[in-house]
């Protein structure tokens, strides 16, 4: 298993930005496919992005597309998630996990929390 340890969440106003960063333990982090996660209260978990190991393709929801960036250094065994134009309806608690050889995300970090005013 693998720690993860999400911060860089905070308040910000509509039209700011944050940069989330994720710091995975053990030595294997550069092996697998990263993903960030967000769920707002009453709504289910969504999936937001993700970089691939291999050849750090990214994936995003239409939702964030060309305002989010996922990024990470294998150097550092970090994640990061730029986030820009940030918008009321992007606030939740913001989850980075790993994706599994079999597809599945099995290991998730406790979360940090984003709140963006209008």
């Amino acid at each position: 298993q693998v720690q993860l340890v999400e911060s860089g969440g905070g308040l910000v106003q509509a039209g700011g930005s944050l940069r989330l960063s994720c710091a995975a333990s053990g030595r294997t982090f550069s092996m697998y496919d990263m993903g960030w996660f967000r769920q707002a209260p009453g709504k289910e978990r969504e999936f937001v992005a993700r970089i691939s190991w291999i050849d750090r393709s990214t994936y995003y929801a239409d939702s964030v597309k060309g305002r989010f960036t996922i990024s990470r250094d294998n150097a550092k065994n970090t994640l990061y998630l730029q986030m820009n134009s940030l918008k009321p309806e992007d606030t939740a608690m913001y989850y980075c996990a790993r994706r599994g050889t079999t597809g599945t995300y099995d290991s998730w970090g406790q979360g940090t929390q984003v709140t963006v005013s209008s």
